[in-house]
């Protein structure tokens, strides 16, 4: 079974509500999509090709290769379908492989044991076929199989990633609540950012929205941080696929775009924390760095867009401390950043209210399992037009 060269169905997964910024990365690669969908996009391509979409995407989680389709109402079903694969031609049989699965079947109780049931089928049939039995294990760190099983319907797939996309690779030290990269990628994205004119980020913490714009304004893709992925433990990998994409990312970045990146916190362990990562990330000379209030973040004269990533607090029930924390980000807003686009992401809408600006946008994104907004508000400078309601 020759995966690397032979294009078969894929489907890379995201996070939800992140599918309209995949679609738009992967299509700027210049791969046609199949369908776009609520967690991620479906391709038609080979495992080769899935190595520059590993190496490249910042909105992605896992890119899967599918292997085969079929019915399967019972684990016996399931485990005589798979066993009829040849796994032998696919995993090194003195390696190690693991199963991930998204099972909704209702002779399975726990995906634990759809999981046994694959291992057991990959097993039995390389020993029948090789006479040695491959090591197995949950860690995500060298072949990856997955399993997506509902009702009836069965689809096994090559995992070419292992670990997920969505972490890329530079956040070695993560501080309090980070915001995944993935999402941090997509929240800039949705700004519509332009990558030249200033990025504010106020409350920084742990910096990832401030380098994550650093990345985004010099074309520093994920790849650059990572040597690992599942592909790599496949047999038919060619290591010079890799090697030669891994050069073109060196070649495209772009270090002649620096815009203006002001990251700031009150915390100066949050700073620290925040310049670490910046520096594993390459771009900490890019970034400037302020330990100070929020409400005292320098804003550059050239307008571009500023962004904050608040505490949301409880969901029910606001503190009055972070009530005066969301005016104040309003008057800041309004104050001193005429003329840019600001945004506030907050899985809190009874402390959006407390903000004092009317939202020009909504932007649905999910932090975790909270439900969240990322809100634009237009602030204008000087005279505006009257019939324009900005502040409530």
């Amino acid at each position: 079974m020759e995966v690397f060269n032979t294009p078969n169905k894929i489907i890379i997964t995201c996070n939800k509500r992140l599918s309209p910024y995949l679609q738009e990365e992967v299509q700027a690669l210049g791969f046609e999509i199949k369908r776009t969908f609520n967690t991620g996009v479906e391709l038609y391509n080979s495992v080769n090709e899935s190595i520059k979409l590993n190496l490249n995407l910042r909105t992605a989680s896992q890119i899967l290769y599918s292997l085969k389709e079929f019915k399967a109402s019972n684990p016996e079903e399931l485990y005589n379908e798979l066993v009829k694969i040849e796994w032998e031609n696919l995993i090194p049989f003195d390696s190690y492989f693991s199963v991930t699965s998204n099972v909704s079947n209702e002779t399975i109780t726990t995906p634990l044991f759809a999981n046994v049931k694959v291992k057991d089928a990959i097993v039995d049939r390389i020993k029948e076929k090789k006479g040695i039995r491959p090591n197995t294990g949950p860690e995500l760190n060298k072949a990856v199989i997955h399993l997506y099983w509902k009702d009836d319907r069965a689809e096994i797939f090559l995992d070419t990633s292992g670990e997920t996309l969505a972490k890329h690779g530079y956040r070695k030290h993560p501080g309090k609540a980070p915001m995944l990269e993935a999402l941090a990628a997509s929240t800039i994205f949705a700004t519509k950012w332009d990558d030249k004119s200033p990025f504010v980020n106020p409350m920084c913490g742990s910096g990832t929205l401030a380098i994550e714009a650093a990345l985004i304004a010099t074309n520093r893709r994920p790849g650059l941080y990572r040597m690992n992925y599942s592909f790599m433990h496949f047999i038919g990998y060619n290591e010079e696929v890799f090697f030669q994409e891994r050069r073109n990312l060196k070649e495209q970045v772009n270090k002649k775009n620096t815009p203006t990146i002001i990251a700031s916190d009150i915390s100066e362990e949050a700073i620290e924390i925040a310049k670490m990562n910046a520096r594993t990330a390459g771009v900490d000379q890019l970034i400037h760095f302020e330990v100070c209030d929020f409400a005292e973040t320098s804003v550059p004269d050239e307008k571009g867009v500023v962004v904050f990533n608040p505490e949301y607090g409880e969901r029910l029930g606001t503190h009055t401390k972070l009530e005066i924390t969301y005016k104040r980000m309003g008057d800041f807003m309004k104050q001193n950043c005429k003329g840019y686009k600001g945004y506030i992401f907050t899985g809190n809408p009874d402390l959006a209210k407390k903000i004092g600006l009317r939202a020009s946008r909504r932007t649905e994104f999910y932090n975790g399992k909270l439900d969240c907004r990322l809100l634009e508000y237009d602030l204008y400078e000087g005279t505006r037009d009257k019939t324009k309601v900005i502040y409530e």
